[in-house]
């Protein structure tokens, strides 16, 4: 543990196959009457550009102001939202497959901070859309609500 550097400001990534057609899941992100199924519990409204709504998770007592910078038809969404010390951006992308399935990637980049804190906010990050990631698939593959998001942080267990 002697040299323990970053040389780079690190970036959160995931990705899932989703056994669905690309305009399905892209429809996932963007509507929250199907997004509230799988990841926040409430939403202002409808993923547009430029347009700021906000995103609640009943659960943990939180609401966050979330603006969309890039809507980009079953391709891509890029947000804007309060990361850990500062804003983040949050960027989707969706790749149709041959076979009527749909890759999705999420990236989240401009952390800040230092070491073990920078370490700990691109971890988390990536955990979270993990699960979101698994509970869109399982919701939209086989209609099974999986409360991913919900019980990550049971009560008495950790704190969020």
């Amino acid at each position: 543990m002697d040299n323990l550097q970053l040389t780079m400001v690190p970036v959160s990534k995931t990705g899932m196959l989703i056994r669905k057609p690309v305009a399905e899941v892209f429809e996932a992100f963007v509507d929250p009457e199907v997004t509230t199924k799988f990841w926040f519990t409430k939403s202002s409204g409808r993923l547009d550009a430029g347009k700021q709504v906000q995103w609640e998770w009943e659960m943990y007592n939180i609401s966050i102001p979330v603006t969309a910078k890039v809507i980009e038809q079953d391709k891509r969404i890029l947000i804007e939202w309060p990361g850990y010390n500062g804003p983040t951006t949050v960027e989707w992308t969706f790749a149709a497959q041959e076979d009527g399935t749909t890759f999705v990637s999420i990236t989240e980049a401009g952390f800040t901070g230092a070491g073990d804190e920078l370490v700990k906010q691109v971890s988390g990050s990536t955990q979270g859309f993990t699960l979101v990631l698994a509970g869109l698939k399982a919701l939209l593959e086989h209609n099974v609500r999986l409360n991913l998001v919900a019980d990550r942080y049971p009560k008495g267990i950790e704190e969020h």
